[in-house]
């Protein structure tokens, strides 16, 4: 990527009433003026025009063929998105029409954008650093308000603030430190008093101990909660999934083993998505192609947050204690729900919990996915085991893979320090752990990432236009 090339994008999807193209460089404003002709006689050209204004105007062909009818936008550096000059052309969203005008817009100097290059841009003229243009790409994929939410949460700085306070706590201790170094020829001065830093450091560990265990419910809000529906056979479990999607996305028979492999779908539930996952019947069969199902079956309860236990209400006693035998060792840990289906066949029945499952940690509900009985009920359920409306604005919460690992390096790195202190390792090596730790926070918001690959790995799956 070359910074001193003027890019220009199609920044709108295909099919709307209007299409936008995004120009930006040291010469965006002039290439646009070679091919835009303001509307009116002796209107001044875009170069002599105001920031932040709007030109109403055509895009004419060099032989005085008029393209379309456009509004340009001019933005000046340094307030602009990108930071540079920027243009943006409104234009009719016809493909033929933004193609032509991109061609027009190359011709004149230009050169097509590559995927994130305005945002990457951004970051490298100071405009925001690598957290916050990160948060960016998770804004545009956002599917979800919770997923929406911890974007804008993220894309407004307060990850950033937060490590911001973390670094200048790091770095006040590493100047300490490396005072005593400038006078390690008097023993007896100690510029850090070690108590404190003790204290300081564990403070700090801890802290970034809540920010890498976040990164569970920072995952399942941006891809979302994945929820397994299991049980035996003709339990109604496919039946559910399609009362939740509402759709027949799952084969429903009374034909035992219908579901032989996994079927998954994502429903939006009051802002939140979940990924339900409906699992083949859990039974004892000399059948190869289902048993492998049922195998899968089990792999899909150790990767849910929630699992639905389906039981069949006209058999619930004898269902359940066999099903618990069979799964409560892969039930561990998780917010499990008793599902009793099919109340419409037993309308008095009063189902309650054995006492091999802990009260505080499952759940029970009668419907009928048949009926649609209580299935709202279900949904408010599994809204309130989410844990995600205790969420505030202003709760930091980790979703990204690469933010992860630079918090587990700072950890492994402060983890050190706080070992160094307490057995009275020397200055030199415990201010070296912290500087390691510093680092690694700094790989967060970009502050030591001078490397093409790095950058380049993080705006490739960015969307081309933004």
């Amino acid at each position: 990527m070359n910074s001193q090339d003027t890019i220009c994008a199609i920044a709108t999807a295909t099919g709307g009433a209007i299409g936008i193209i995004r120009v930006s460089g040291p010469d965006a404003i002039a290439i646009t003026e070679r091919i835009f002709t303001p509307a009116g006689n002796g209107t001044r050209p875009l170069s002599e025009r105001n920031p932040n204004t709007v030109c109403f105007g055509y895009i004419k062909r060099e032989n005085g063929e008029v393209i379309d009818e456009v509004l340009v936008t001019i933005f000046r550096a340094p307030h602009s998105y990108t930071g540079e000059d920027s243009v943006e052309i409104s234009c009719h969203g016809s493909s033929y029409i933004l193609q032509q005008v991109m061609q027009m817009l190359i011709g004149a100097g230009c050169r097509n954008a590559t995927p994130g290059e305005y945002t990457q841009r951004a970051f490298l003229n100071g405009k925001m650093d690598l957290c916050r243009a990160e948060a960016v790409a998770d804004l545009i994929a956002s599917t979800s308000e919770a997923a929406h939410r911890l974007a804008m949460n993220q894309m407004r700085g307060a990850f950033s603030r937060e490590l911001s306070i973390l670094r200048d706590r790091l770095l006040h201790l590493t100047s300490l430190l490396e005072l005593e170094l400038d006078f390690s020829d008097h023993e007896e001065l100690e510029f850090a008093d070690r108590t404190e830093l003790a204290a300081i450091s564990s403070q700090i560990e801890r802290f970034i101990a809540r920010l890498i265990n976040s990164f569970n419910l920072g995952n399942v809000i941006k891809n979302g909660i994945p929820v397994a529906i299991i049980g035996e056979t003709n339990a109604g479990k496919s039946t559910l999934l399609n009362a939740l999607v509402g759709d027949e996305r799952a084969i429903v028979s009374d034909i035992h083993g219908t579901t032989r492999d996994v079927i998954e779908d994502t429903v939006n539930i009051d802002g939140m998505t979940f990924r339900f996952i409906d699992t083949a019947g859990i039974r004892d069969t000399s059948d190869v192609i289902e048993n492998l199902g049922i195998e899968r079956t089990y792999d899909k309860i150790r990767r849910a947050e929630i699992v639905l236990l389906m039981v069949d209400a006209t058999e619930y006693e004898s269902s359940l204690r066999s099903l618990i035998d069979k799964v409560h060792t892969a039930c561990e840990n998780k917010k499990l729900i008793v599902v009793c289906n099919k109340i419409d066949l037993r309308p008095d029945f009063k189902p309650t919990l054995p006492t091999a499952l802990p009260p505080s940690s499952t759940s029970l509900i009668s419907i009928s996915a048949k009926t649609g009985t209580n299935i709202d009920t279900l949904k408010n359920l599994l809204i309130s085991l989410s844990g995600i409306t205790t969420l505030s604005d202003n709760d930091v919460i980790v979703t990204n893979i690469r933010h992860l690992e630079a918090l587990t390096n700072a950890q492994t790195a402060i983890h050190r320090v706080c070992e160094g202190i307490s057995t009275g390792l020397s200055s030199d090596l415990i201010s070296q752990d912290l500087r390691l730790c510093l680092f690694h926070l700094s790989e967060i918001t970009g502050g030591e990432i001078t490397t093409d690959e790095v950058l380049g790995n993080i705006f490739k799956n960015f969307c081309v236009g933004k």
